[in-house]
């Protein structure tokens, strides 16, 4: 690590070289391609994830300092793997938590409170639960959407989770400085988890975008996890929100 003058010592180098990234949902879609992007550039890895086959074969592609299977937003269970990590680390990234759509019209509210709750204290806790483990200078860099920002039938919890994440980014990187605490706004992006939502709907999804999103592709898992290896590596940047949705938001549907 190089000290710029009169800077606490927090300054990190460019790449990934000799850092070390936690990545929990690793063990498929964007937090696997991010996983690949941090061994590419230098870094180690340690993967958690839900499913432990899945987990297993994700370490064996990517050779991981340490893995661990749980749901993290199991809590305690959340507290305990940063209890026990070995060693400080560089970077915590968190992909876990898909999207949730509840029309009011027959909505489960304990279903609903338990989808607002667990994200956001899933969130909470990786703050709380990391912060004696990632060096000074490093990153909790947390992942969610765009497309929540606009209103539709059963987008309620979700657009709710949306429009709190920002807050809660902002405000974590004021408390856990010098660690750095950013939020990635993903659009619509062509994972696994997209694939099991979207069914056989899936090629009219990716056909529909192909012709309307700005940039005339599909957004995919490397975008994501390019974007999140930048915000690592680029120490100036904490408490912010981040889109990457191919200019998704931009149009009408």
């Amino acid at each position: 690590m190089t000290a710029a003058p009169g800077d606490p010592g927090t300054r990190r180098r460019p790449d990934l070289a000799d850092q070390t990234v936690v990545v929990i949902g690793a063990s498929a879609g964007i937090g696997l391609e991010t996983a690949r992007q941090v061994r590419a550039r230098g870094g180690q890895v340690v993967l958690v994830g839900r499913n432990p086959e899945h987990l297993q074969q994700a370490a064996l592609e990517l050779h991981p300092l340490g893995t661990a299977a749980f749901d993290a937003t199991d809590t305690d269970r959340l507290k305990q793997f940063f209890q026990d990590l070995p060693g400080p680390v560089d970077h915590v990234m968190v992909t876990a938590g898909g999207p949730f759509y509840m029309p009011l019209e027959g909505m489960d509210l304990a279903a609903a409170r338990r989808a607002f709750e667990e994200r956001l204290a899933m969130t909470l806790a990786v703050a709380l639960y990391s912060r004696d483990k990632v060096r000074a200078g490093g990153t909790l860099l947390f992942i969610g959407s765009t497309g929540g920002r606009r209103p539709g039938i059963g987008m309620a919890v979700m657009s709710a989770v949306t429009a709190a994440l920002p807050a809660l980014t902002a405000n974590l990187a004021l408390e856990l400085a010098p660690i750095r605490v950013n939020l990635i706004a993903a659009g619509f992006v062509d994972t696994p988890l997209s694939a099991s939502l979207l069914g056989d709907q899936l090629d009219a999804r990716r056909e529909e975008l192909r012709a309307t999103l700005p940039v005339r592709r599909v957004v995919v898992p490397a975008d994501v996890a390019a974007l999140a290896v930048h915000l690592m590596c680029n120490d100036a940047l904490t408490g912010g929100t981040y889109d990457v949705d191919g200019g998704q938001q931009l149009i009408s549907h």
